[in-house]
This record gives C-alpha cells, sequence and structure tokens, in this order.
C-alpha cells in the first residue's frame, strides 16, 4: 500500500478527513523514520520494528492519535515516547512546537538524526522519563503517549493547560483502550477512541 491509497483509505472511511493533517502526512517521507531493512514496507498500514525492540506504529494508529488531539498553530506539544521521531516530524507540520521525551538512549540518537536528516527545526528530543512529564517548558497544550500506561501519570494531567487534550492508551478488561481527556480543573473528562496495542510504557509511572 502506497500514500494515496492509504489516503483514499483513511477519507473513503472517514477515519482522517483534516486536510491540514492529511497535508502533515504526505509531507513526512515515513521511510526516513525506520530501519534500512523495512524500506520496502514505508507504508505497510502495521507496526515496524525499530531499535531496542521498540516498534513504529501501525499508521493509521499514528493518523488517529494525532487526528483525536485536533492540533492548532499555535499548539505547544508534549509527546511521551519518540520512538524514531515520526510522530513527532508529522505534528510538527501543523503545531508551534513539539518536545519529545525518549527514555531509550539510543533511540534519542536515532529520532535526533532522523528529524535532521528531513530538516525539521521546531521539534526537541529529549532523553528523560517522559512518564514524569516535562516540567521544563510545562504547561502543554496538548499531550500525546505512544504506550499503554498504567493509568494516566498524574504530572501529565499536571502539565496539561486547562482545556489541553491528552491521547494515551490504559488497560482494560479486553487489554488496550485508547482514550482521549480534555482537563476540566485537576480532572479528565475521557472518552474512549478504540482498541489497539502499544508497547508498555517505562519509567516511574510506567511498568
Amino acid at each position: 500500500m502506497g500514500k494515496q491509497e492509504l489516503i483514499k483509505y483513511w477519507t473513503d472511511n472517514k477515519i482522517i478527513t483534516n486536510k491540514r493533517l492529511i497535508g502533515a502526512f504526505k509531507a513526512i517521507p515515513r521511510g526516513e523514520f525506520i530501519l534500512g531493512e523495512s524500506l520496502n514496507e514505508a507504508y505497510g498500514d502495521y507496526p515496524l520494528p525499530i531499535l531496542k525492540g521498540q516498534t513504529i506504529s501501525q499508521l493509521t494508529t499514528v493518523m488517529i492519535m494525532i487526528n483525536a488531539l485536533d492540533l492548532k498553530e499555535t499548539d505547544r506539544i508534549l509527546e511521551v515516547g519518540a520512538g524514531s521521531g515520526y510522530c513527532a516530524a508529522i505534528m510538527s507540520k501543523i503545531a508551534e512546537f513539539v518536545y519529545t521525551t525518549e527514555i531509550i538512549s539510543e533511540l534519542v540518537e536515532f529520532a535526533n538524526n532522523n528529524i535532521k536528516r528531513v530538516g525539521i527545526k521546531n521539534i526537541e528530543v529529549i532523553n528523560y522519563d517522559g512518564s514524569q512529564g516535562y516540567e521544563k517548558q510545562a504547561p502543554y497544550d496538548k499531550i500525546m503517549v505512544t504506550a499503554v500506561c498504567p493509568e494516566i501519570p498524574p504530572p501529565l494531567i499536571e502539565q496539561l493547560k486547562e482545556g489541553g487534550i491528552i491521547v494515551a492508551s490504559v488497560p482494560h478488561f479486553l487489554g488496550q483502550n485508547m482514550i482521549k481527556g480534555i482537563k476540566k480543573g485537576k480532572e479528565l473528562k475521557t472518552k474512549s477512541l478504540s482498541d489497539f496495542v502499544f508497547v508498555p510504557l517505562k519509567g516511574r509511572y510506567g511498568y
């Protein structure tokens, strides 16, 4: 499957209809964010292995998560789990700035190299335990967690602006459930997006 076939699938089935998000997807070559041996599968709609037992998520999953953030041009985003840098790269084409944390140092270097190679300037990759958020640049308009959490880490809720959106996956009786939370006071008003499978969150508030 190629870029155009994926876009047609998303738009025909009303999975993704946001033109700015589709434009961002078109602008970022996924082949620059995966390992060389997977290049011929760059637009396969399934997860691909990267380094240290981690994966780059299925393309439809990536797009559903980013779509749920309702990104604006003025948004400052925290992403927990940079991976290869691909999600941050897509978000950077819409938002003002993306701070993306990664606890695995080899992936920090991998993501940084990928982002530099495609010439993106509005992303900072930080070698840090993102389960604790990233207090230095808080508060954030939007937060995305690219791993399954035992529960939404309290520091992430604290570092989210009032009315801000967080998208993350949490366990439920059938496996994992991706949720969208909107901050109201000190709480999140949440709704379920669907069932997905993510690698476990590492760090203080992870597994």
